[in-house]
């Protein structure tokens, strides 16, 4: 666009002088060789810018002519280049397809036409064909030369960290990552499998290192390198609150400073604050923890902040957490335990009783089971709130990768990933459960259909001869229904031979709630009558 304004405003300007002169006429007269040359300024001025022209066309010309053989073969380089990336485009295509015939063809083909060492992507593509081929050997040995060229060389340690990978060679993996991560700690893969290595051999402060260079580069958000932050310290200080009192204070005061709600560096924090006397900075703490989220261990540590605490005083202070934290069920734990130590057993009992209510767990009954054995000694009211624990949903616990803890730890002990505890309930027992008769007062008892009553049946008299008593026929309208007597082994022998035998009545299925036949009343009734089927 400016070259055609440049353009247009050379031309614009020669036609203004070319106007200029037409407006102003005159001779030039020139004299050479002792003749006398006399023509108008106009034809003039064109004579001279056409004179120019030809010059600039003829110079063109000469240089054109010069160079064209740099520009023939520059030509055919440019059409060589642009055949050898198209086979590299190729290869590349289908290395990621998993063509590995296609692959190695095109990988020879670009490599015939560009130098590998102008196009790094050559060693890429061989070393892929390779993997697709099978020929990992091959493969390791194209990564390593790539270690020598600046340009590749985080590509090589990639491709080397993914092989040891694949082989299970951990200690080596972490070796590249580590290499790649001192280079560029933007690195997602060689920054974790460092962080990893790190945490598990216990290297705190390289790990807080190796975090803070990935917050500087960006590759992790502020809260995600916070969050991360606050593991590490919390982790240092469990690590130091032995050895080295201070420095572990320090660092949990720091993660405490990072992430508030975090009941590890919470709870660690308050630990060395009250080993120190500084109860009130600590009690601090864990208030602000406890109103984040409720946590055991944060009641633990509050109510026991001083040890020469009458059970009183520490009934005091759950209560006060209580206050902080309403309608939850882990206040109404806290006050629950604390009145059990007191032996204040009925503000024990409702506490427990109304974390039930708020959420159905096992340490809930366990509690009342605690607070009933006490109180009463009932082992049968015992065993009953025993079984009902078994059966209700298990208490919260730190989970990592199917491990559940009863303390946190930095790291999974499976994977070694760092902050993988999670404070939730196990999946053991979060599907649906059957409460007892107990749980549910108000359920509904099931009925049971009364049955019809059956048409009329005539019961025949039968008046064996020499019986010295004679049964009374009923007729089947005047019986009762519920009065039927079963056939006895003594009424079939009353039965004369030539007569039809009849077979002894079944009896009759009970029902569940039916509570039976008196056996005294059957003899009576099977005296006086039977029904024959």
């Amino acid at each position: 666009m400016i070259r055609i304004l440049l353009f247009f405003a050379v031309v614009f300007a020669l036609g203004l002088g070319f106007a200029w002169l037409a407006d102003r006429p005159g001779e030039m007269v020139v004299t050479f060789s002792g003749y006398q040359y006399q023509v108008s300024l106009m034809v003039a001025a064109v004579a001279v810018v056409a004179v120019v022209a030809a010059v600039m066309i003829v110079w063109w010309l000469l240089k054109a002519l010069w160079n064209s053989p740099y520009t023939i073969s520059r030509y055919f380089r440019v059409r060589r280049r642009d055949r050898g990336y198209q086979a590299l485009s190729t290869g590349m295509i289908a290395a990621g397809a998993g063509d590995g015939a296609l692959a190695r063809k095109k990988t020879k083909e670009a490599a015939k036409l560009i130098r590998s060492d102008q196009e790094p992507l050559i060693q890429l593509l061989e070393a892929q064909a390779s993997l697709l081929e099978g020929d990992h050997e091959g493969a390791r040995e194209k990564f390593e030369t790539m270690l020598d060229d600046p340009e590749m060389r985080l590509l090589g340690l990639r491709g080397l960290y993914l092989e040891a990978e694949r082989l299970g060679d951990r200690n080596a993996a972490r070796h590249y990552a580590g290499r790649a991560a001192a280079m560029a700690p933007q690195l997602a893969w060689a920054a974790e499998s460092t962080l990893e290595d790190l945490t598990g051999r216990g290297d705190w402060d390289g790990a807080l290192k190796l975090v803070e260079a990935q917050k500087s580069t960006r590759q992790i958000e502020r809260d995600a390198a916070n969050r991360r932050r606050a593991v590490l310290l919390t982790a240092k200080a469990q690590a130091l609150i032995d050895s080295d009192p201070n420095a572990a204070k320090t660092a949990a005061l720091e993660a405490n400073r990072l992430r508030p709600d975090f009941a590890p560096a919470a709870g660690i924090a308050a630990k060395l604050l009250f080993r120190q006397n500084d109860v009130r900075k600590g009690a601090k703490i864990l208030e602000t923890a406890w109103k984040a989220e409720p946590h055991p261990e944060i009641a633990e540590l509050y109510t026991h902040a001083r040890p020469g605490d009458a059970v009183l005083d520490r009934l005091n202070r759950a209560k006060k957490l209580q206050e902080m934290k309403k309608n939850h069920a882990e206040s109404s734990l806290a006050v629950a335990r604390a009145a059990l130590d007191a032996q204040d057993f009925s503000t024990a009992r409702k506490e427990a009783e109304a974390a039930i209510r708020m959420d159905r767990r096992e340490g809930a009954y366990l509690l009342l089971a605690d607070i009933e054995e006490a109180e009463t000694g009932d082992q049968g009211k015992v065993r009953q709130l025993l079984s009902k624990a078994v059966r209700a949903p298990r208490d919260p616990a730190w989970v990592a990768d199917g491990v559940v803890s009863e303390r946190w730890a930095p790291v999974s002990p499976i994977t070694g990933k760092l902050d993988a505890f999670e404070w939730r309930a196990p999946m053991e027992r979060l599907g649906q459960l059957i409460d007892s008769d107990e749980d549910a007062p108000d359920a509904a008892v099931p009925t049971i259909a009364a049955p019809t009553k059956p048409e009329k049946e005539n019961v025949i008299e039968l008046n064996p001869a020499g019986s010295a008593e004679r049964p009374t026929a009923v007729a089947a309208s005047e019986t009762d229904e519920d009065d039927v007597a079963p056939v006895t082994a003594t009424a079939s022998a009353a039965v004369p031979p030539d007569g039809d035998a009849a077979e002894p009545a079944e009896e009759m299925a009970r029902l569940p709630d039916d509570p039976g036949v008196d056996p005294d009343d059957e003899e009576q009734k099977s005296s006086r009558k039977f029904r024959l089927f």
